[in-house]
């Protein structure tokens, strides 16, 4: 992961077709342009696993079916804990055999459509449920080498509980960070650079003037008429936080993308 940042390698957040589409040709070959673009660029394409706890394809199915190419260092999978075992690691076989070997694992948006992993699932002991901890450790366990586990960390939560969660996940194997939204600089960031400050750390960019969508990621409310300019933040983030990787999160591929290949300098 620090071959990304030494790189100025982005990570582009890219969402799989929900499974109820009612254009699912369209969103196919939607997902298909937007993976190869980001390939063609040198980005990493980050796929995620039913974001907002909407049932959407896997990006292991997606890669599958769809035939694309998979360069190593430029795919990640997002892998929560909302899943049975079996489809669980059928996706982290599906990761091994076609070469993808960066995973970020979270704990996940639920719903009611949705299966859970229950703690016998993964040999898990002394939990009542399956966190992104405990998917870490039986990754760790069950699929040794194979994979560069990372995980999230949330600055807008209770401050003293998310970096006792850290510590259990860093205990629990992860490499890497990815932080919530972060707009313009954050001081819990800041805190989480100065305690880990050998772990590699990617910053999310929030690139969406949907301000009620960031609400729901950060917690809080923003007013929907609060100014807001995606790409002046992103400027922002590179100055206050020179030394970490950027997620960008709802990048806009026809209105953004061209624009993003100046930010990082």
């Amino acid at each position: 992961m620090k071959h990304h940042i030494e790189n100025k390698i982005y990570h582009v957040e890219i969402l799989p077709p929900k499974q109820d589409s009612e254009k699912l040709e369209s969103d196919l070959e939607n997902f298909a342009t937007k993976f190869n673009r980001v390939m063609e660029s040198g980005y990493c394409a980050c796929i995620t696993d039913n974001a907002m706890g909407n049932l959407a394809f896997q990006g292991t199915e997606m890669i599958t079916e769809l035939g694309l190419e998979v360069k190593p260092e430029q795919v990640m999978i997002h892998l929560n804990t909302f899943h049975t075992k079996e489809n669980l690691d059928e996706i982290l076989n599906t990761c091994k055999e076609r070469g993808i070997k960066y995973l970020l694992v979270v704990s996940g948006d639920g719903s009611d459509r949705l299966p859970k992993l229950a703690p016998g699932d993964i040999g898990a002991t002394g939990v009542e449920s399956v966190t992104s901890v405990e998917l870490l450790k039986y990754i760790g366990k069950e699929y040794p080498g194979d994979f560069v586990l990372g995980v999230a960390f949330n600055p807008y939560e209770p401050e003293e509980h998310e970096f006792e969660k850290m510590e259990r996940k860093m205990a629990a194997g992860a490499t890497f960070i990815i932080t919530q939204p972060v707009i313009e600089r954050n001081p819990i960031v800041d805190k989480l650079i100065a305690k880990y400050p050998t772990v590699p750390l990617i910053v999310e960019a929030w690139m969406s003037k949907k301000l009620s969508l960031l609400s729901e990621a950060v917690g809080y409310e923003i007013p929907e008429d609060t100014p807001y300019d995606p790409i002046a933040n992103l400027k922002t983030l590179h100055k206050n936080y020179p030394k970490c990787g950027v997620y960008l999160a709802l990048l806009g591929f026809k209105s953004q993308y061209d624009l993003i290949k100046d930010t990082w300098k």
